[in-house]
């Protein structure tokens, strides 16, 4: 048995005894969920939670004054932000910021391979932002957090990884075991920390490139689009895709031939939402 067949196999066997070790939401990010979930939470009182974390809080009062959400008047604090956001866009927006801190490793081919990971998924999250803002059953919050985690089962993975000096002298080998595996996993963690099943699915369902719900485009379907927007330009296999096959296109309203990222009533919008991670 090959070192990479090895490895795949006590993954999947953790997977399904359960024994494999998720990670956990950073403790500003478990501080915020608690504060949310406190039914008499105001405005003020999550400030407070959120002003901790001065970076944080600086980028989600530059959220609430972007082109996709501006009002009439400039917000310089994080109270007003939080106003006008509302609590539950600026708990999913939080919960998203908090993600970095999670993308961290011992060895350089493992923070290589995070770093990758993060810089990715910031950049499918800001297609996802602008492709929700236009479109009215998706919600901005919801579709930045989707974006932001559809491959945060890329973690447990490169953690065990670091326990395996050998698989990180072939990283071909373990970029082919995250693809094959970070679906599964990414599903796992997110159900662990209580996400809704809307996001939670997202891992799995956005490289199910013949998935076609019935009840309208979901957060799955975005990431799809947005995941294979980003990929436009490079070398990657899923741009071989016949992608006017794919429903997700469809649904959504976006011709499959139409690079978005390109339209210039789009351009602007998306390096606004890029920057908020950066």
């Amino acid at each position: 048995m090959s070192l990479e067949q090895q490895f795949t196999q006590e993954l999947l066997e953790a997977i399904e005894n359960d024994q494999l070790v998720l990670p956990t939401l950073p403790e500003v990010a478990l501080q915020i969920q608690d504060a949310v979930n406190d039914p008499e939470v105001s405005a003020n009182k999550l400030a407070e939670v959120i002003g901790q974390d001065a970076a944080m809080a600086a980028s989600i009062i530059k959220v609430a004054n972007s082109p996709l959400l501006r009002g009439r008047v400039v917000v310089d604090n994080l109270q007003l932000a939080i106003t006008r956001l509302g609590i539950t866009f600026v708990r999913n927006l939080a919960l998203g910021l908090a993600m970095e801190q999670m993308f961290q490793a011992t060895t350089d081919v493992v923070d290589r391979l995070l770093r990758k990971s993060w810089e990715h998924s910031v950049e499918v999250a800001a297609i996802c932002q602008v492709l929700a803002s236009r479109h009215p059953r998706l919600k901005v919050d919801q579709a930045t957090l989707a974006g932001l985690t559809h491959q945060i089962g890329v973690l447990p993975i490169l953690t065990l990884a670091e326990e395996t000096p050998e698989l990180l002298e072939n990283e071909d080998v373990l970029e082919e075991i995250i693809e094959k595996l970070h679906p599964q996993i990414g599903t796992a963690i997110l159900k662990s920390w209580d996400f809704s099943e809307e996001l939670a699915i997202v891992p799995s369902a956005y490289l199910d490139f013949g998935r076609d719900s019935q009840d309208g485009p979901d957060y799955g379907d975005l990431v799809t689009v947005a995941n294979l927007q980003s990929l436009i330009g490079t070398n990657h296999p899923l741009t071989q895709l016949d992608w006017s096959t794919i429903p997700a296109f469809e649904k959504l309203g976006i011709s499959p031939d139409i690079e978005v990222t390109e339209m210039e009533d789009f351009k602007e919008n998306l390096e606004e939402a890029r920057q908020i991670f950066i």
